[in-house]
């Protein structure tokens, strides 16, 4: 990465805590293939894990409001502050509540994981103070193992669309079903249909980890 004067820059180092382990792997590959400014450094499923690495701490750590773990967002925040790392908290619980205790304990920004990467990752740079580079126009290129493009995204329908969504967002088959409020067997098609649709599309989906990567190509993850 250069300044905008040709000076050469470092990339940031980023580490990410979620306990979410294949959404983890999923961000992990984003950033990796969209944001040539960030070195990852560390991803972490654990608090333990994080702090213990030998990697820690960063310039920048994604930190996941709600872990299994009975250790406090406050505590975390603070931790990692007086490492000497700025603190971006993720959170799918957007509450006022929730906001206030992660501003008040010392992170930079809370952003809902309802965002787009590339929105976290500009307010990212905005934390760190530096620029977006020129070169990352592109919402999205292709994360390792996938090659999305207009030709090979497969058309879902709405049902399957829901079902992919709620899928990869954490949901059992099951789960999908209530959600929809349709029988198992019809959210377990939809779901086989989608995985289906993209094998056709030479990007196979066949583990759960690949169908995130998917939706995370097409828009379907933020």
């Amino acid at each position: 990465m250069t300044s905008s004067d040709g000076v050469p820059q470092s990339r940031i180092r980023l580490a990410i805590l979620d306990d979410h382990e294949v959404l983890l792997d999923s961000l992990s590959s984003w950033i990796g293939a969209n944001a040539p400014d960030f070195h990852l450094v560390l991803s972490a499923s654990t608090w333990l894990q994080l702090v213990h690495s030998d990697n820690f701490p960063t310039e920048l750590v994604f930190l996941d409001f709600q872990l299994k773990e009975s250790v406090s967002i406050e505590a975390r925040v603070r931790t990692c502050r007086a490492a000497g790392a700025k603190v971006i908290v993720l959170s799918s619980l957007d509450t006022r509540e929730s906001r206030d205790r992660a501003l008040d304990a010392g992170a930079s920004a809370f952003l809902s994981k309802s965002l787009p990467m590339r929105e976290v990752m500009d307010s990212a740079r905005g934390v760190m103070g530096v620029a977006r580079a020129s070169s990352q126009q592109q919402d999205w290129r292709p994360l390792p193992g996938g090659a999305a493009s207009q030709q090979s995204r497969p058309k879902l329908s709405a049902g399957e669309v829901d079902a992919l969504k709620l899928y990869v967002a954490g949901f059992s088959t099951s789960e999908v079903a209530q959600q929809m409020n349709v029988q198992y067997e019809t959210a377990k098609t939809y779901l086989r249909r989608v995985r289906d649709k993209y094998a056709k599309a030479n990007r196979p989906a066949s583990k759960k980890a690949d169908l995130i990567r998917r939706a995370a190509e097409d828009g379907y993850l933020h």
